[in-house]
């Protein structure tokens, strides 16, 4: 089998990776990123998707679970060959339930991985993330950091772009971010928006002391600090200016929401970029 990942190199200790996946291309995708990183960082995987069974609809088609049930063991089977062929332990799981993301968050709960991976959007293939969606659903409501793969998407480390706000969540992607970066030997991108002339000060500040935290522990670094534009529109627009492999967000920003919720910058920035994004859920 062709590397089509010759150069990572595992960034952090993940030693137990959890993907879900409904069988479509962006769920299938996430697979195959969560497979290499796996294969990189000898993690075990537990592969998740839920029997998706609608009362109402099963009323009407008495053998809906087992037609349903039927194709997730199929993209299980094809799912653990795959896994197989690379020499990544691999687990399947399908919980069963009428809200997929409750159903994959229990699962979490009980498998407590250290990073969930999943797909941007799922079957509805909508070309932005929506609220309702299963997969802001289960970021708002994740025990662990989730790292979303776009259609297409590829992991890489080579370049890594991490947002801050000052937020408390900010201050965690960003430790996270300059560990994963110091043990990847990444180039470090560091980008604070000040969307109004009143954020200038206090943006620059950031900046400031990212670049001496990155200088004291070595890593390449490039702070950004772009103004007069939305905070999400700023990060993707230097994630593709700066043609970063990731980038790593905090779940929450400075309006300390308990919830991902739609209009959040978190949201925004899943919902525009070109490359998967992390999403730290730990509280600095």
């Amino acid at each position: 089998m062709m590397d089509i990942f010759p150069a990572l190199v595992c960034p952090a200790t993940w030693g137990r990776l959890m993907v879900c996946t409904d069988a479509s291309d962006e769920g299938q995708n996430a697979v195959a990123v969560t497979l290499e990183l796996a294969r990189v960082c000898n993690s075990q995987v537990f592969a998740v998707q839920v029997l998706h069974i609608v009362p109402e609809f099963q009323a009407v088609a008495p053998d809906l679970r087992a037609v349903l049930g039927n194709g997730v063991q199929e993209n299980m089977a094809v799912i653990k060959a795959a896994a197989d062929k690379l020499g990544v332990p691999l687990k399947t799981v399908t919980p069963q339930g009428q809200l997929p993301h409750a159903a994959i968050v229990a699962t979490a709960e009980k498998i407590r991985p250290d990073l969930i991976i999943m797909g941007r959007c799922g079957k509805s293939a909508l070309a932005r993330i929506l609220m309702g969606n299963v997969t802001a659903r289960v970021i708002g409501n994740s025990p662990t950091n989730v790292l979303v793969v776009p259609r297409g998407g590829m992991v890489g480390f080579r370049r890594i772009l991490v947002a801050s706000d000052g937020s408390p969540y900010s201050d965690a992607a960003w430790k996270l971010a300059l560990s994963m970066a110091k043990q990847a030997k990444s180039r470090l991108i560091g980008v604070a928006v000040a969307p109004k002339k009143g954020d200038i000060i206090e943006t620059q500040a950031i900046i400031r002391r990212m670049a001496t935290a990155a200088s004291g522990a070595g890593v390449p670094f490039q702070g950004v600090n772009p103004q007069g534009v939305a905070a999400a529109d700023g990060i993707v627009q230097q994630a593709v200016k700066n043609e970063v492999d990731l980038i790593i967000v905090g779940g929450y920003g400075r309006t300390g929401l308990k919830k991902l919720l739609m209009g959040s910058v978190t949201e925004r920035v899943i919902g525009g970029s070109p490359c998967p994004i992390l999403v730290v859920k730990q509280h600095a």
